[in-house]
């Protein structure tokens, strides 16, 4: 890499931003990463080949496009913010293979952009998250998953411990992390951190640290269920009241007119104690209700 175009260290993207006379802003997430060993991570854990194509989603000033486009057959960029686009032009003058996309990555006419430039392709997905989007995002992803290979994304390191997170897991005191997130991701995709991001390794230095999270689609689901639109409307009602028992939560919330003696027929069915919180279920329990929901339902 030409050594001027480097924009892994706070020098250096300090002075194209003044150059610019640009003024990151804080509502959209502009946190600039500055660390170069963060930057090679990521690269390095998302496994580009020669071959691969690259969906990066908010790729600002384009210090981690210069490393993907190194690696990637081409890179596409897509940028919200059309103050930056000029930064981000500048930084790619001399790279060939990277197309920029303005727009919000969540408009359907962006997305229709994103698929022409794919070609029929699956991408390998890169993002540096702004907190604020990050759940609207891995919900399109997820939804998205069959376009998708793989991805490696940043993000509020609270919000990667949910998606990780394991039945009964909590991220620190009694703050509880494994819910809907974590099912809906798990669901879809394999996670796992592959690293955590410091506040300091930002400018400008955002209020919380972040991790690294790799999603890698799975070949067919997690786990087997006869109607997956039930599915996730069971665990949404279990979670949705989580003080209360899993019967409760579901006899309030479910919305199928079941009756609480139908209920506790299906939760026997499934072999689950109703008397027990849904943060203490698995996929495959929650699959099981369902399963049984279901059968009841259409018997």
């Amino acid at each position: 890499m030409d050594k001027t175009k480097d924009l892994s260290s706070k020098s250096a993207v300090q002075r194209l931003i003044d150059r610019y006379n640009f003024k990151p802003n804080k509502a959209m997430g502009q946190n600039f990463l500055i660390n170069k060993e963060a930057l090679n991570a990521i690269v390095n854990g998302a496994d580009i080949s020669a071959e691969d194509e690259v969906l990066e989603i908010g790729p600002g000033l384009g210090t981690l496009t210069l490393k993907l486009s190194e690696r990637a057959a081409h890179v596409t960029a897509v940028e919200v913010d059309k103050r930056i686009i000029p930064l981000l032009k500048q930084t790619l003058q001399d790279v060939g293979n990277v197309s920029i996309i303005e727009g919000d990555f969540l408009n359907p006419m962006v997305a229709e952009e994103i698929k022409e430039c794919l070609a029929g392709k699956s991408a390998i997905v890169v993002a540096n998250l702004p907190y604020y989007i990050t759940t609207p995002v891995l919900m399109d992803i997820i939804e998205n998953y069959i376009m998708i290979k793989r991805a490696v994304l940043m993000m509020q390191k609270e919000v990667a411990y949910r998606v990780v997170a394991q039945p009964g897991s909590r991220l620190s005191g009694s703050v509880k992390d494994y819910g809907v997130l974590s099912i809906s991701v798990q669901y879809y995709m394999d996670p796992q951190i592959l690293l955590e991001v410091p506040r300091s390794d930002f400018l400008p230095s955002p209020d919380v640290d972040s991790a690294v999270v790799r999603l890698d689609r799975r070949d067919k689901p997690a786990v087997d269920v006869q109607d997956e639109r039930m599915f996730f409307s069971l665990v949404k009602a279990a979670f949705g009241q989580r003080r209360k028992t899993l019967f409760n939560a579901l006899a309030g919330g479910l919305g199928y007119p079941l009756g609480k003696d139908g209920l506790k027929r299906v939760l026997e069915r499934a072999h689950i104690d109703g008397n027990r919180r849904a943060e203490t279920l698995s996929l495959q329990e929650f699959a099981d209700i369902a399963n049984e929901l279901f059968y009841t339902i259409n018997s």
